[in-house]
């Protein structure tokens, strides 16, 4: 009976502590528009590029927004920053949460955003609580997820975790021939090299303890099935190919078709190779898209001499999806050998994917629990800084849905009840990966 009794009174402070975290969608949305209104582009599309005027000015916007909330900030050498709450624990390693603010070309105003702007505010959530953490929470703007400027996804994350090269970061350049490091120096950032600014990049071993990201789905399932939280089990991770083909082109009318080495034929069957070669894996996990093909010279009256594809193929394993892109490579050799095309192929990268711990997978899971949210353990076929972060700590990531999947485009929407539900779970997930103390409840 004693025993019996305890539960129910622990069970009872949880749910009064998850009544104590209380948040405002609507004021996270009026945040984050304000934000939106820093873009190249007027509301509602988004285009904010890394180290351009606005860009750096949604990153003193977010430097603001913890400074009110008495977070202490620090700036590494790429631009990342970090605001700290301290916790009665200053020599535990961090919880750490955060995404992105850069946005492609004419998005919207949710994706990577969210993970930003509702951390800070599941940081107020918990002060306003009067939560006191044990271990320190943080809460990170991520530098350069998107590759528009520099050809390169989730450059911050992927220094933080050692995980990028001094020589692969060099050899990406902007549309006006410059590199990472130059631009980075010009707005205050960068080192005397390239390899230094990786170096004090990195994080140490012991710097963060936990690593957890708030982002809408960027896909329909939630929406579709009426639920409020997705647990992210699985990122998936793309491989990216390059495929091009040589032909000897000629006049359309002129050249009979016995004659023809047609690149563009030759494309146009790999292509189709690639949906097969995925069907083929047998796992709905298992996507490939080929989404550039260019055919030269790009005349209607003249058979095409070049083509060039460029090949996303995506899975939670490795080794499938690994099966899948030497398929395509072997489909490419025999085309071009049949056609008698001459041709070339390159993998551009082949990052591994990564597993959600499940200590994260359960701390969101009972935090949706004491909320009363319902929810749905899924994977995320999108890329996300989460994915190199999972190199330096246990990582575990938090879905809401968005209106018809939609993402990366300016109709992007998330409902403010869902922000407010995903912003609460973020909260009370960080709270029990601290550790800490709240505010003696009377029973």
């Amino acid at each position: 009976m004693t025993s019996l009794l305890a539960l129910c009174v622990a069970l009872f402070a949880v749910a009064v502590r998850a009544q104590t975290v209380q948040v405002d969608g609507n004021k996270v949305v009026e945040v984050l528009t304000r934000l939106a209104n820093l873009s190249d582009h007027e509301n509602p599309a988004v285009t904010r590029i890394l180290f351009t005027p606005n860009d750096m000015l949604a990153r003193n916007f977010v430097k603001d927004l913890m400074r009110e909330h008495h977070m202490t900030i620090r700036e590494d050498a790429m631009g990342n920053i970090f605001g700290r709450w301290e916790g009665s624990d200053a020599s535990a390693g961090s919880v750490l949460t955060g995404s992105h603010c850069d946005a492609i070309p004419l998005a919207g105003m949710y994706d990577g955003t969210l993970g930003v702007i509702g951390a800070i505010e599941a940081v107020a959530a918990l002060q306003r609580a009067g939560f006191k953490p044990s271990r320190p929470i943080e809460v990170l703007f991520f530098t350069s997820e998107e590759p528009t400027r520099f050809g390169l996804s989730c450059s911050g994350s992927r220094a933080m975790a050692g995980a990028l090269t001094a020589e692969a970061l060099e050899s990406k350049l902007d549309s006006q021939g410059r590199h990472f490091l130059q631009v980075a120096n010009e707005v205050g950032y960068g080192a005397a090299s390239t390899s230094d600014m990786l170096a004090a990049t990195r994080l140490k071993e012991g710097q963060v303890d936990y690593f957890v990201e708030l982002h809408i789905e960027q896909g329909p399932l939630l929406e579709r099935e009426g639920l409020d939280i997705g647990v992210v089990t699985a990122i998936a991770a793309p491989a990216a190919l390059e495929v091009t083909f040589h032909g000897d082109g000629g006049h359309a009318g002129g050249q009979l078709m016995p004659d023809r080495n047609d690149a563009g034929l030759a494309g146009a069957e790999l292509a189709l190779a690639v949906e097969r070669h995925v069907l083929a894996s047998g796992s709905v996990d298992t996507v490939g898209t080929t989404g550039t093909f260019e055919i030269a010279p790009g005349a209607i009256n003249s058979v095409p001499r070049d083509a060039r594809l460029a090949i996303d193929i995506r899975d939670i394993d490795g080794p499938r999806r690994d099966r899948v892109v030497a398929a395509v490579l072997a489909s490419a050799k025999e085309i071009a050998e049949r056609r008698k095309v001459r041709y070339t192929s390159r993998v551009i990268n082949q990052d591994p994917p990564a597993s959600s711990h499940e200590d994260i997978v359960s701390a969101v899971a009972a935090s949706a629990e004491a909320l009363g949210l319902s929810t749905k353990r899924m994977v995320s076929r999108a890329y996300h800084d989460s994915l190199f972060m999972a190199r330096v700590a246990p990582m575990g990531m938090i879905f809401i849905p968005c209106k018809n999947g939609w993402s990366h485009r300016p109709d992007e929407f998330s409902k403010p009840q869902d922000i407010a539900n995903g912003v609460s779970v973020l909260a009370l997930t960080m709270a029990r990966l601290s550790g800490g103390s709240w505010p003696r409840t009377e029973l």
